[in-house]
């Protein structure tokens, strides 16, 4: 028998020589006390650990280290009762210990205030037969956080009986054992530092928590929920998230803000009647009315916009409307307006859309940099002179904070658009390079097309090939970008470039005339006019419309 073996069985028979003598209170402290398991995200298991009940209604106190990597856990109380741990109330790195609740009504310990040096304690374990105590004295104790303890026992440490409490003669909780790597003392950390521990929404990026998939409590006041209630949507842990907007339509009833996630959640999975009925309850339930009208045009506005083919007649641009007229008509606020010029353009009723935009713009309190780009896409759907469209995206641009100047990035490419049509095609391309630096490189082939024809017309060569060489790397089976490309090779006389180009085009898209029609051109210039006369007229077969010139001329 190894010698810890040996020291472990004399303190469990000393224990149970003892156990009548210790105080009453201490012996009650076992209903208190549960086994800790977790599991991996496959159901396997994970760790164990132990832990003691610190509230009426599941709160618990344990070690953290069971907990990493957990996607769930359960407790068995000392009736042997089984309860799901349900939220991570709070948790320290520090001192590896963590604070949860689970589901169920729980019989508490009590905590104790901070114990002098020689007090006696015992140590409870956990039993669901006769309660296992363990004598032991405070050989030292550290203070920390200005009012917590710190314990050193003078014990060698039973086997299987960690994070189970260390009690003081009156049962009350001093905190939860730890075995140390170094002596064969064993130490605590104070049961009301962990008691203490809590979660806010920045706990969401905590670098621990990140690796516990369990739910995070919810914090009780409103503005650390709402911070929460976003930051549980950014994590990208969809159980976190549900919890998270069920937890906080519990706390705050009457909020807009829960409906609103809970619709989003169910509109993010296409679940649009769903969707539809919780907005329908926000407008019976949730205050104040005129947000919840708007919360309910914006995602109204949001399918019909951004997911047009997605089946359901009830959202329209109509229905929008009339719910953000709704809001409107309770409480007339800019944000509101601002919203109903947004669908209005949507439906195409750009003037009314602009004069609301001018309205907003001149209007101190509201007036932003997103106004005047707002009014330079109203002038362009109603084809007003590119010099007017400009100079709005201009002033958009010249008032954009410097402090956060990647929101000009769509103002321009606004402006770059608008410069091809004024015939300034490098001052184009010089738009477009500033788009592209603002969004950090985050752009599609469709992009990249774009600036390569503005380069081509203002003769900046060398660049287009560039850009469409990034267009076919993004979207290698575009045939327009394999026609385009082979187009510019044949401009600064790269023939042999051209040609393959062209020839793999009309392996992409053997149906696209365009590309035989380059094939044909590539293969002139390098003198295989046969080849290239049987190129025209397959270009021609496909409805070219240039093919018959280029057959009449080479043929």
């Amino acid at each position: 028998m190894k010698p810890r073996r040996i020291i472990t069985t004399i303190l469990l028979a000393f224990a149970t020589m003892t156990l009548s003598a210790q105080p009453s209170g201490v012996k009650n402290v076992s209903k208190s006390v549960f086994t800790l398991t977790t599991f991996r995200p496959d159901g396997s298991l994970l760790g164990s650990s132990h832990g003691v009940f610190i509230g009426n209604n599941g709160e618990a106190i344990s070690d953290l280290k069971p907990f990493i990597g957990a996607a769930s856990a359960v407790v068995i109380d000392q009736k042997g009762a089984r309860m799901k741990v349900t939220h991570m109330m709070g948790i320290s790195d520090a001192y590896d210990v963590a604070r949860f609740k689970v589901e169920g009504k729980t019989t508490p310990a009590t905590l104790a205030s901070a114990q002098a040096q020689g007090t006696s304690s015992w140590l409870v374990g956990y039993s669901t037969k006769t309660p296992e105590v363990y004598p032991a004295t405070v050989k030292s104790l550290e203070t920390f956080g200005g009012q917590y303890a710190y314990y050193i026992f003078s014990m060698n440490a039973p086997d299987n009986a960690t994070s189970c409490p260390f009690v003081n003669a009156n049962g009350e909780v001093m905190g939860l054992m730890r075995v140390s790597t170094t002596s064969f003392d064993t130490y605590a950390v104070d049961a009301r530092y962990v008691h203490d521990l809590s979660v806010n929404a920045l706990s969401y990026n905590d670098p621990s928590i990140r690796q516990i998939s369990i739910p995070l409590a919810m914090p009780t006041e409103p503005q650390q929920a709402q911070l929460a209630l976003m930051m549980a949507q950014q994590s990208g842990d969809s159980l976190k998230y549900d919890t998270a907007i069920h937890d906080f339509m519990a706390l705050f009833p009457s909020s807009v803000d829960g409906y609103e996630a809970l619709a989003r959640s169910h509109y993010a999975a296409s679940r649009f009647s769903e969707a539809d009925r919780t907005m329908e309850d926000a407008l019976k339930k949730a205050e104040p009315k005129d947000e919840a009208h708007y919360q309910y045009s914006r995602l109204i506005y949001d399918k019909t916009v951004y997911r047009p083919d997605a089946d359901f007649p009830k959202w329209t641009l109509d229905k929008a409307l009339e719910e953000v007229k709704a809001a409107i008509a309770i409480k007339d606020m800019p944000l509101y307006q601002h919203h109903q010029a947004q669908v209005l353009f949507s439906k195409g009723q750009f003037q009314d859309a602009l004069t609301i935009f001018d309205m907003l713009y001149k209007n101190k309190e509201f007036s932003n940099p997103e106004l005047l780009y707002e009014q330079a896409q109203c002038k362009k759907m109603l084809n007003a002179p590119s010099p007017e469209i400009i100079q709005l995206l201009d002033s958009a641009i010249n008032t954009t904070d410097t402090l956060r100047f990647a929101e000009a990035a769509p103002y321009f490419l606004a402006r770059a658009e608008a410069y091809m049509q004024t015939d300034s095609f490098r001052l184009a391309v010089f738009d477009y390079t500033r788009y592209e630096i603002l969004v950090q490189g985050r752009v599609n082939s469709n992009f990249y097309y774009a600036r390569s024809q503005a380069e081509v017309k203002g003769r900046l060569y060398q660049q287009a090939l560039a850009d469409m060489g990034r267009a076919i790397i993004l979207s290698p089976n575009e045939p327009v970008y394999y026609a385009e490309m082979a187009q510019q090779q044949l401009r600064v006389g790269q023939v042999d470039q051209a040609y393959q180009f062209a020839n793999k085009c009309t392996e992409i898209a053997p149906e696209y005339p365009e590309g035989w029609l380059l094939l044909g051109l590539s293969q002139v210039r390098k003198e295989q006019k046969a080849e290239a006369l049987s190129s025209f007229a397959k270009a021609k077969e496909l409805g070219s419309e240039q093919a018959d010139a280029l057959i009449e001329k080479y043929k």
